[in-house]
């Protein structure tokens, strides 16, 4: 599960907005420059990566713009912002085939594999599962939001939105796994 740790400024984000999305912009910001640098140091590999770089450079955005337009209307959408920045690196990532998730994954398989196209396809599957999870909870928050219906909607469709593709990212590649150990027989 070691994906979700490069969601932690994301939660971090929408958890601190609720005191003001200038404040959750910039916490967001400091646990994804923490993070960024602790795996530098680590020496963790740059494909590894997408995802802290992408939220660096979305909460910076945020964070100026927060501060800079404390008012602003984008203010009650920040969290269809955040989804929609996910969804954005999600949906690029596989446009230049380099799904976010192959750099994760080879921290958990074995070398071996890497090269594979069952590797490969099984990364681009779940890299556009969590594309599809981003865009249509941004598009959900978005009407959420719209419709004024608070946080007793909002929050659901967040977590859903995170629990849904995680879910389907732990179990899939033992699916595949099994699929081809029986046709293998």
């Amino acid at each position: 599960m070691n994906y979700l740790r490069g969601f932690i400024p994301w939660i971090a984000f929408a958890v601190v907005s609720s005191a003001g999305w200038q404040w959750g912009a910039v916490t967001a910001l400091v646990i994804g420059i923490a993070l960024l640098v602790k795996d530098h140091k680590a020496g963790v590999a740059g494909d590894s990566l997408i995802l802290e770089r992408s939220t660096v450079v979305f909460f910076a955005g945020l964070a100026v713009l927060a501060f800079a337009l404390p008012h602003s209307g984008l203010r009650a959408y920040s969290g269809a912002l955040a989804l929609g920045w996910l969804a954005l690196t999600a949906w690029a990532t596989l446009a230049i085939g380099r799904p976010f998730t192959t750099g994760i994954a080879k921290q958990q398989a074995p070398r071996e594999v890497w090269d594979t196209p069952v590797f490969r396809r099984i990364n681009v599957v779940i890299t556009a599962a969590w594309a599809a999870a981003f865009t249509l909870t941004a598009a959900a928050l978005t009407a959420v939001y719209a419709s004024h219906l608070g946080s007793g909607v909002s929050i659901p469709v967040q977590v859903a939105g995170f629990v849904l593709p995680a879910v389907f990212t732990a179990r899939y590649p033992d699916r595949v796994r099994a699929r081809l150990a029986q046709a293998g027989r």
